[in-house]
């Protein structure tokens, strides 16, 4: 029977397409073999059937299993089909699927069968497919032959679709806050760590002062090995001036991950009303004091002025510790004078607040007090360095705008025929320091008054003595000081005192002693007399002293060029942060010197000496009348105070020396009285004093004494001309060959120095 046998290896070689590689595959397939087996069978039954009959060539369609069931998006599943011919069919018949539901696909969904043989369709379902019962359609067709053959499908319930999420943090702190503030903050970064999107519902539960920021946080899905952001806002609706702690959770509601999956971050922020701000006034009529208590740790500065848009700030003021007042002197105003402030709070954390705008309205001054005749001009189409003039009148301190309105004075309330105040430096803390006591020259006439204070003080902005320390004071700490030079009796403190880095003062005092030429050091040519001198004391943060140097051990009292027995009438120092070292103005030698003072492990020698019979060559000018003569407060004028560097001073001019043969004052040569304003590049390797600006301040403003100049932060100069017949006049100038003034100042007081600040505050620029 060769039909029978050609059945048998179609049959065979079916069987073989049907073989599977693993063990477990084969299990699964065992089914279906079996139905395949039935179906052929069943297909050579009906062909055994047909044969010898009468009736007309044909075919029947069949399928098996007569079942298949599909999950979404699952394997696909396979139908077999086959055509049996019946009264000796022997054509082909092809083979359309039909019914197929949405979502599911027969591959392939159009076949071509010869009677008798077997072939698959491969039946899927996509993800999106909806699970129900239905049946596949199946239709053979041959010429004008037609056969069909139905399969019941059913399409299952999708499996959960499973993946990972992970959460960069499970808890949050927001930290410090201020009530009705909003902060908002990322508290946790999700981050989908499988292979299927990530389905998540976050809700919080706790305070209602936390919110999820919609729209910038997590959506509802996360695609695989992506990450999204939660941002929560914290905005206290409700508090006090004492802080509290305040909760809340944030559940990610993730729904299809492991049950163990972390998904909660614990979030807390710490809450705290600000409350509002005081303002009281002070000893000084023109000062406020600003006042707040911050929660938390933050700073406080103050905006000020006469109305609510302010203008004028102050610098800020920082408190480590909640709960803490922090109070700021609110100066540089006028006198009877409504100003409006408001204090600016900032957190350590970055949180800013404004406090209600306040009202103060400032005293009248004293008699005395802002009747310096200041008058300040800037010249046409110049522009000033922007600031405040602070102005030392020799019995006071006084501070102007550049149009010489008076917003800041303080007054020692001694004798003012009796007590100088001099010397005044701004410290890094806003309080200033000043020497107070009778002219440095007094002890050669005799001892001070009783009444005469003699001290060097430290004041703030109110003008409270915020410590001190009498000469007798010093003078009982030098007898039990062991540093080399501390055993001396000081008599008056005068002229400066130099505040350095560190927090030590560089105090300025004399002493006498009776020098003859037996004395040491000795006095020659002269007969014995009691001389006066200078002396520096360094006094470390506790106003001890640590070092001292005695010009008596230091120098000549046989060179006296001016006023002697006054014999050095020291009158500035000047501290080199470069070298550690200190620069000395010691007018009646006419020399600017520079002591070994090495951050006071130095010696106290001299290393040179600038001037007339000094250690220099005089570069620029004419030797030795445009050296410094009586000269006042050196500064420096460069960036680099040490190997070449520049600085300026006060050449007032009183004992000038003019060349051999020139006779001052005739026809055709200077005069004898005129102050300059030099600056001298000084280059200490090759002691050479280099001129660079040279100011003649004409013979009219001749300046006998007092007076200081200095380099502003624009490059002008600014000098004072203290000691005139009028008074005195600062100028600021250009600085070059030929000086244009840009400002000025006049006053008909003795302004012993003035000098540009920013502000009463350091570091803020007004």
């Amino acid at each position: 029977m060769p039909h029978l046998d050609a059945k048998r290896r179609d049959f065979g070689g079916f069987r073989k397409s049907v073989k599977v590689s693993s063990e477990t595959a084969m299990g699964r397939r065992i089914s279906s073999y079996l139905k395949l087996a039935s179906l052929v069978v069943a297909l050579f039954a009906t062909a055994l059937a047909g044969c010898g009959g009468g009736s007309k060539p044909g075919f029947t369609l069949e399928v098996a299993p007569s079942t298949i069931s599909v999950v979404p998006g699952g394997p696909a599943q396979s139908l077999t089909v086959g055509a049996s011919p019946v009264n000796g069919f022997t054509g082909s018949v092809s083979v359309a699927l039909s019914s197929l539901p949405t979502g599911v696909t027969a591959t392939p969904s159009t076949l071509t069968l010869t009677a008798g043989t077997l072939q698959q369709i491969s039946i899927t379902a996509s993800s999106s497919a909806t699970s129900g019962s239905s049946s596949i359609t199946l239709t053979g067709t041959s010429g004008a032959l037609s056969a069909p053959a139905t399969a019941a499908l059913t399409v299952g319930a999708p499996p959960p679709i499973v993946t990972s999420a992970t959460l960069s943090t499970s808890t949050f702190d927001f930290g410090n806050n201020l009530l009705n503030n909003t902060v908002s903050q990322t508290v946790t970064v999700v981050t989908n760590t499988g292979r299927s999107p990530l389905t998540m519902s976050p809700v919080l539960t706790g305070d209602p002062s936390f919110a999820i920021v919609a729209g910038q946080s997590c959506g509802a899905s996360l695609a695989p090995s992506a990450t999204c952001d939660m941002i929560v806002s914290y905005d206290p609706t409700v508090g006090t001036a004492t802080p509290v702690t305040q909760n809340t959770v944030l559940n990610m509601g993730f729904a299809n991950v492991a049950a163990a999956t972390p998904q909660t971050v614990a979030i807390s922020g710490t809450s705290a009303s600000l409350a509002a701000g005081k303002v009281t006034a002070t000893n000084n009529p023109q000062v406020a004091l600003y006042t707040m208590t911050l929660p938390f740790p933050g700073s406080m500065m103050v905006n000020f002025g006469t109305t609510t848009a302010y203008g004028l700030k102050t610098w800020s003021q920082t408190t480590d510790t909640g709960g803490c007042e922090v109070s700021i002197f609110v100066a540089g105003m006028q006198a009877t004078t409504a100003y409006h402030m408001a204090a600016t709070v900032q957190l350590s954390n970055g949180i800013t607040a404004t406090d209600a705008d306040h009202t103060f309205t400032t005293g009248q001054l004293s008699k005395g007090e802002g009747s310096l005749g200041l008058r300040g001009t800037t010249a046409p189409g110049m522009t000033p360095q922007p600031g405040l003039e602070m102005l030392n009148p020799l019995t006071s301190v006084a501070v102007s705008d550049l149009s010489g309105k008076p917003l800041w004075f303080y007054a020692e309330p001694g004798s003012q025929a009796l007590n100088i105040l001099d010397g005044v430096k701004m410290l890094p803390n806003g309080d200033l320091l000043m020497v107070i006591g009778p002219t440095s020259s007094l002890p050669l006439n005799g001892p001070a008054p009783a009444d005469a204070y003699i001290e060097i003080r430290e004041v703030n902005l109110a003008g409270d003595t915020v410590r001190e320390i009498t000469v007798n004071d010093l003078n009982a700490e030098l007898l039990a000081a062991t540093c080399a030079e501390c055993q001396v009796t000081l008599q008056t403190f005068h002229h400066d005192i130099e505040p350095l880095p560190n927090g030590h003062w560089l105090v300025l005092s004399n002493a006498l002693m009776s020098l003859s030429s037996t004395s040491t050091p000795p006095l020659t040519n002269l007969p014995a007399q009691t001389v006066l001198g200078d002396v520096i004391v360094d006094l470390d943060e506790n106003l001890q002293p640590v070092w001292a140097w005695n010009e008596f051990n230091h120098m000549d009292p046989n060179r006296h060029p001016y006023l002697f027995p006054d014999w050095t009438h020291t009158n500035a120092l000047l501290y080199s942060p470069d070298d550690g070292n200190i620069l000395v103005s010691i007018r009646h030698q006419n020399w600017v010197v520079k002591v070994n003072y090495a951050n006071g492990t130095g010696n106290g020698s001299i290393l040179w000496h600038l001037g007339e019979g000094g250690d220099f060559t005089l570069q620029g000018g004419t030797d030795p009348t445009d050296w410094e003569y009586a000269q006042h407060e050196p500064n420096f004028f460069s960036t680099n105070t040490t190997g070449v560097f520049s600085l300026g001073l006060m050449d007032n001019g009183d004992d000038r020396i003019f060349p051999t043969g020139v006779t001052c004052g005739t026809s055709g040569a200077p005069p004898c009285l005129y102050s300059t304003v030099p600056v001298f590049k000084i280059d200490e390797s090759a002691k050479t004093a280099t001129l660079t600006f040279h100011q003649m301040v004409p013979p009219a403003q001749y300046n006998f004494f007092g007076g200081n100049t200095e380099q502003l932060a624009n490059g002008n100069v600014e000098y004072d001309l203290c000691g005139t017949n009028n008074g005195s006049y600062v100028f600021e100038v250009t600085q070059e060959a030929n000086p244009q003034t840009v400002w000025s100042m006049t006053s008909g007081f003795n302004l012993y120095r003035a000098f540009r600040i920013p502000s009463l505050y350091p570091g803020v620029q007004w």
